[in-house]
């Protein structure tokens, strides 16, 4: 099954130092390519202007630690990659205790974690510990050393495209650029993927075109809009960006900036009936949904997460305590139901004028049930059908009779078996 898939690639692909630009972000997109072929590498150079940026250099990082002047070492690179700030310059200096203390970054909330942290655009370095290893450094000298260097190189975005019948497309995106963390890195890729497999195997010839992109976060996505831009406008009618999708504890989307879009819709739509689930207007914006939804680029998608804001959140609490098969089944469901409501029918449309006789079609029988789930099975039958006219979105007509779209979509397969919409 797929969705036993992804808890293992993001597993495997865990210990990868991920950056902007470099080869952990290549090893990366070459293990999706051999899951997913249809992936194609598309490459903008350093240095290179995208709109109001610039596509830095590559990052190459060989080793770093702090060393005492007992031998004794710490931050070690090769023991986790959170120890490094991401894109630091190379260094090989002693400093005393009370200097080498400006240069390390801990997070006092969680005193146990390694935090994340990044210098891509200014030229910096430094060493991330746990608040707890901080305090317990012993006094004395330190030998800060930095093994890394810059390239020129390239930014390597992974696009796939799946043509429909219609032109239209639905867009899916998620970044490859954070080392290792599980959910705020590796579960959207590894659901972009899943999703990707899941509309190959069950829809042989698609409705709608399906665009999937991994690329790194913000400068990944400003060189993908630069490229793609008049045709992202032209064709992509509902677009959703894919962080923070492995764990257990609620739901979360970010709206676009208008709230009113096919992407809107069929998130309210989806996350209907389900508990702890959390809606963010845009002014809460997080991830790519900044870029693809700026002014003038104006695209229809929202962001879609389990916990938008959760307190492991870039720190490498960020593992496989949070991130669960479970958590990455529940966000696959989502965006499953999503795929088959553009599929089974977008615009869902009445064949007859008035209602129809569902009764000589064994459509409208009386039942009883200890659940009274007949009841509810009937409601929607006939208020979809009162709906139907072509014009309203199945996303919206879910929302508009306040049931999920797991269960709008199986009365709707049940009427167009029956030959009575469309």
């Amino acid at each position: 099954m797929i969705e036993k898939k992804m808890i293992k690639w993001a597993k495997e692909l865990f210990p990868l130092c991920r950056s902007l630009i470099g080869e952990g972000n290549r090893e990366t997109l070459k293990y999706f390519k051999k899951i997913n072929p249809e992936f194609k590498i598309i490459k903008f150079k350093s240095r290179s202007k995208v709109f109001d940026w610039k596509i830095p250099d590559e990052w190459i990082i060989r080793d770093a630690y702090l060393e005492h002047e007992s031998g004794r070492k710490f931050a070690e690179f090769k023991k986790s990659n959170l120890h490094i700030v991401n894109y630091s310059q190379p260094i090989n200096k002693v400093f005393s205790k009370k200097d080498i203390l400006k240069k390390i970054f801990t997070e006092k909330s969680l005193p146990d974690a390694i935090p994340y942290v990044t210098s891509y655009y200014n030229k910096d370095w430094g060493f991330c510990l746990s608040e707890n290893q901080k305090n317990k450094l012993p006094e004395g000298k330190y030998k800060a050393y930095i093994d890394s260097k810059f390239k020129k190189s390239h930014l390597d975005i992974a696009e796939a495209v799946v043509s429909g019948k219609n032109k239209k497309e639905i867009f899916f995106s998620s970044y490859i650029c954070h080392p290792s963390m599980a959910n705020n890195e590796l579960s959207g890729p590894v659901l972009l993927n899943a999703l990707l497999l899941y509309l190959k195997k069950n829809y042989k010839k698609t409705n709608y075109t399906y665009r999937f992109v991994l690329l790194p976060e913000t400068i990944g996505s400003i060189a993908y809009i630069s490229k793609k831009i008049r045709l992202l406008k032209k064709k992509v009618i509902s677009g959703y960006v894919l962080t923070c999708v492995g764990d257990e504890r609620s739901y979360s989307m970010v709206h676009s900036p208008t709230e009113k879009t096919i992407a809107d819709f069929s998130l309210n739509s989806a996350l209907r009936g389900l508990k702890n689930v959390y809606k963010y207007s845009f002014l809460d914006r997080g991830s790519d949904e900044r870029q693809y939804c700026a002014p003038g680029v104006d695209l229809p998608v929202c962001s879609f997460s389990k916990s938008k804001i959760y307190p492991e959140y870039h720190t490498s609490k960020d593992d496989f305590n949070l991130v669960t098969e479970k958590g990455l089944n529940q966000s696959f469901e989502i965006m499953k139901n999503i795929i088959d409501g553009f599929e089974i029918g977008l615009y869902p449309k009445f064949k007859y004028l008035c209602e129809p006789q569902l009764g000589r079609r064994n459509l409208y029988t009386v039942k009883f049930s200890k659940k009274n789930t007949y009841k509810k099975e009937l409601y929607i039958r006939k208020n979809l059908l009162a709906y139907s006219n072509g014009k309203r979105s199945i996303f919206e007509i879910s929302n508009i009779l306040n049931v999920s779209l797991n269960d709008l979509l199986e009365q709707y397969k049940i009427l167009k078996k029956a030959n009575v919409i469309l």
